[in-house]
């Protein structure tokens, strides 16, 4: 028996998603080791607001990449 292994869009979808969703989360393990390493350093407030105020683009941005990679997936589940 012959078996046709065909890639359609759908899987491209799958497997775009998928690439997106660790992408976010790299992004978001990047937020948390940052903070992390600011709140080591005893920063003073001052400083610690700057570093948030970086931060907190970035994480807004990897969760929203993230989000997008996790409906892309479940696009391509339903429609494939």
């Amino acid at each position: 028996m012959e078996t046709t292994s065909s890639f359609t869009i759908f899987d491209g979808l799958i497997w775009i998603g998928a690439a997106l969703s660790i992408l976010g989360l790299l992004g978001l393990v990047w937020c948390i080791v940052s903070v992390w390493r600011a709140r080591a350093a005893n920063l003073d407030d001052t400083e610690m607001r700057a570093v948030m105020a970086r931060v907190l683009p970035r994480n807004m941005g990897a969760l929203f990449v993230s989000v997008i990679g996790l409906m892309l997936v479940i696009v391509g589940i339903f429609l494939g």
